[in-house]
């Protein structure tokens, strides 16, 4: 028999559960794809409101006694930045307050080319800049005093004593090096009573400076001349005056065209630059300790000749400390107060470290026999 007809398919049915299914899914996937999208464009490009960092609080912004930020903290607002302008010459050097009354003491390199009559500048921490003059200097001690007029609410540095000091004590420097001002560097006590020259730039060696210097790995670099050298209680205990440097050897802070630091620089102890600073502004001079002989300094031997013949007159001053003392043309110093003397320029520097009328023993050898002598140093006026 015939089955029945199939009946037509009616337009609008719902569909089957099937295509339901599968138009689900594809709106299911559309949505993954967007939320993808959205999701990787705000991984990248951050929120779609202002951006928020996460950052620490506030802390409290003093630091303990004895840290490098302390020290700076309190030695800052007494150091100065010092700019020279002369005839031929200008420079950038360093200086501290040592009085309510103005004087600044720095290195004789840092305003001689000044002249006479050039100009000197003094910036302080704040920003304020005035005029200054110079009191008094000695390319002996390669020192100077200058001094401000009318500048109120000066902060001078406390000064230690540098015979506390011991190798390996820690130190801050502050400077402007390379005009940099209110540098700080830090590092340790080298090295003591470390013998060194500088200057001589003049025939007749009337600029070369002597100093029994502290040695320091803190980074000096030219313009840190006349800066303080300051222990961890912000005491100064030296004035940064030289380096060593790989490009020329050894030199003086304050020159342009020197090299950098490399971890050897050189101090003025405090307690030879206060005597100094003392004489310079309360007579304009300073004396120097003299032992009254000429010395043979092209003697290449171990130790320092006294010369067989002087410049203007005998080898040993009559009735001059050294003719007191009983030294002779010839003799060679050893030593002074025990401490090895290795040449004629050494026994300056250890001369230089003492005040007139200080007495010092002496070991002399003279044609193979050594003896021992006590003399006590005379002085003699500097420039």
């Amino acid at each position: 028999p015939w089955g029945e007809p199939r009946p037509e398919p009616v337009e609008g049915k719902p569909w089957g559960r099937g295509r339901l299914t599968a138009a689900i899914l594809v709106v299911a996937l559309v949505a993954g794809g967007i939320g993808g999208g959205i999701g990787s464009y705000l991984e990248r490009n951050g929120n779609v409101t202002d951006v928020s960092l996460p950052q620490a609080s506030a802390e409290q912004t003093s630091r303990a006694p004895g840290t490098t930020a302390s020290i700076a903290s309190a030695v800052l607002p007494g150091v100065v930045t010092i700019h020279v302008r002369g005839a031929s010459e200008q420079g950038t050097g360093t200086g501290f307050v040592l009085d309510k009354r103005g004087h600044i003491l720095t290195n004789n390199h840092v305003v001689e080319p000044a002249g006479d009559d050039g100009e000197i500048s003094v910036t302080f921490s704040g920003g304020r800049t005035t005029k200054a003059t110079i009191v008094g200097r000695d390319s002996g001690y390669d020192l100077a005093v200058i001094k401000v007029d009318k500048v109120t609410g000066l902060k001078p540095l406390a000064l230690g004593n540098s015979d506390s000091a011991r190798v390996g004590d820690p130190v801050v420097a502050v400077g402007a090096p390379y005009d940099l001002a209110g540098t700080v560097t830090s590092g340790i006590i080298s090295a003591k009573e470390r013998p060194i020259t500088a200057g001589g730039e003049k025939q007749d060696g009337s600029d070369i400076s002597y100093v029994d210097a502290l040695q320091t790995d803190a980074p000096i670099n030219p313009g840190n001349s006349g800066g303080p050298l300051v222990d961890a209680k912000a005491r100064v205990i030296g004035i940064n005056s030289a380096i060593r440097s790989v490009s020329d050897g050894s030199g003086l802070g304050g020159g342009s065209g020197q090299g950098g630091s490399i971890g050897l620089g050189f101090a003025i102890p405090i307690n030879q630059a206060r005597r100094v600073a003392e004489e310079l502004i309360n007579t304009g001079k300073a004396t120097h300790p003299v032992i009254g002989v000429t010395l043979d300094m092209a003697y290449s031997g171990e130790g320092a000749r006294v010369h067989t013949k002087g410049v203007k007159g005998p080898a040993v001053t009559p009735d001059g400390p050294g003719d007191k003392a009983g030294l002779k043309p010839g003799d060679v110093i050893t030593e002074v107060d025990g401490a090895p003397v290795r040449s004629g320029q050494e026994l300056i520097v250890k001369i230089r470290s003492h005040r007139p009328g200080d007495a010092l023993g002496l070991t002399v050898e003279h044609d193979g026999h050594t003896r021992t002598a006590r003399l006590t140093l005379g002085s003699a006026s500097g420039d």
